[in-house]
């Protein structure tokens, strides 16, 4: 079936390790962002998750059925029998070696499960636009978590189109996600600028120099209007991650010892707080024998109070209630030198004082490696510091100052802007869509 490209709807969507969004241009350069429904209010963004879970059996008939974004968190969370909950799929597009999982006795593809939340996307914007959706410019990484080569990153974007495809789109393009942002940025301009995209995902921290502007856009883009992309594979999760370890493991015994004939041990083995590290995995630790564990550790703990403590999260599946506050003061960081992190949920009560320096000093690792891609994507494109007229971050991570005081450091902080930290990409995707879908037509079969 042929049909020209501007007849299509210039649908943008931000598909990403914690959360998605999506956007439509509605000419002239307007963009419209997509809204989600929730409990707290509508939100500009969806949760990337996906929640399966068992019906009763009805004539000796047992059905799967599955939520996702903000409906798949609540209904986890309201569930006493908890089903599988599946997020952060996008980090595993790259891996060859997992290539799905078995949910309730079924095989399921990485494809498929990710399909299941295009799916609804899609659904969702074709009610909210009132227009069917079977295209999209659809936002990439620069570097794929876990990809080391281009033809790992060539891998994850197949599967990535692959998943589209199962969920209905007969026809996607993609765009990196840093130069989407550009997009974004470019048209607040009246002017061209030598511009750093740095965009802070959930996975991933990807960027890109580029030249933009209204003369840009008169005389065309062109392959050399990209000057250099760069990426690595870290971003909001590892931060998260860290505060978790540094600051709410060790409350709940992760440095704590306990006697076992004659000897001082550790507590409870590492494995257990590891999976405190990524919210969804609590629920994997509510088994027999870790409860055995625990409570065995319990009864021989140095510091009994804190394997309680741990006992109340996982007997009570507390992980995402968990992962709340450590958001919480992960911003509250980012607006003040000191914090107080409070989780206060069910039977479990823990307050404890964290200043920004500790903090700082939890990621450094992280903010290093951001410095050294950062570094390297200038040298690469043989551009200086100097030369470029603005930096424009976006994501979450972008409001950790620590983060910004990279790009402060190198280009001045007065040439440093942030804005729609949120939702910018999936925007920027929406104006790309337009512009492409103006200047050529393709074939949908």
């Amino acid at each position: 079936m042929e049909k020209a490209r501007h007849q299509l709807p210039a649908l943008g969507i931000d598909f990403g390790t914690t959360n998605s969004s999506m956007a439509l241009a509605t000419g002239n350069s307007q963009v419209q962002l997509a809204s989600f429904p929730a409990r707290s209010g509508e939100t500009a963004s969806s949760r990337s998750v996906l929640y399966l879970e068992r019906s009763k059996k009805i004539s000796g008939v047992q059905r799967t059925h599955s939520w996702t974004g903000p409906a798949a968190i609540e209904h986890y969370l309201e569930a006493d029998d908890k089903g599988r909950l599946i997020q952060s799929l996008k980090s595993y597009l790259s891996s060859r070696t997992l290539t799905g999982t078995e949910v309730f006795g079924r095989r399921y593809t990485i494809e498929q499960l990710i399909s299941r939340m295009l799916a609804d996307l899609r659904e969702h914007a074709e009610r909210q636009f009132n227009t069917p959706i079977r295209y999209a410019m659809v936002g990439r990484p620069v570097r794929f978590v876990g990809a080391e080569t281009e033809d790992d990153d060539a891998y994850a974007v197949e599967r990535l189109r692959e998943a589209f495809t199962l969920a209905g789109f007969e026809s996607v393009d993609f765009e990196m996600e840093p130069v989407a942002a550009a997009y974004t940025y470019e048209s607040t301009l009246d002017h061209d600028e030598l511009i750093l995209i740095g965009d802070f995902g959930g996975g991933t921290s990807d960027f890109s120099l580029l030249q933009v502007g209204p003369g840009v856009r008169r005389r065309g883009r062109t392959s050399r209007d990209l000057l250099g992309n760069s990426g690595v594979g870290l971003a909001g999760d590892a931060f998260d991650a860290r505060i978790v370890r540094k600051l709410v493991s060790p409350a709940l015994g992760s440095e704590s010892y306990a006697r076992s004939l004659n000897k001082i041990l550790p507590a409870v083995p590492a494995w257990i707080y590891a999976n405190l590290e990524r919210w969804h995995y609590l629920s994997f630790l509510r088994t027999r024998n870790v409860i055995e564990i625990l409570k065995s550790a319990h009864k021989r703990a140095l510091e009994p109070e804190k394997i309680e403590a741990l006992i109340t999260l996982v007997d009570e599946d507390l992980g995402y209630h968990l992962h709340q506050a450590v958001q919480r003061v992960k911003l509250e960081l980012s607006q003040s030198t000191n914090a107080e992190f409070h989780f206060r949920d069910g039977s479990m009560d823990l307050q404890i004082s964290v200043t920004r320096s500790d903090f700082e000093a939890w990621i450094k690792e992280e903010l290093q490696a951001i410095e050294v891609c950062v570094d390297s994507l200038l040298r690469t494109s043989g551009v200086a510091p100097h030369e470029v007229d603005r930096v424009f971050l976006t994501g979450g991570s972008s409001f950790v100052p620590a983060v910004r005081r990279i790009f402060s450091a190198r280009f001045g902080e007065n040439r440093v802007r942030s804005g729609n930290e949120f939702t910018s990409v999936a925007h920027g995707l929406a104006l790309r869509a337009e512009e492409l879908l103006k200047t050529a037509s393709f074939q949908l079969t």
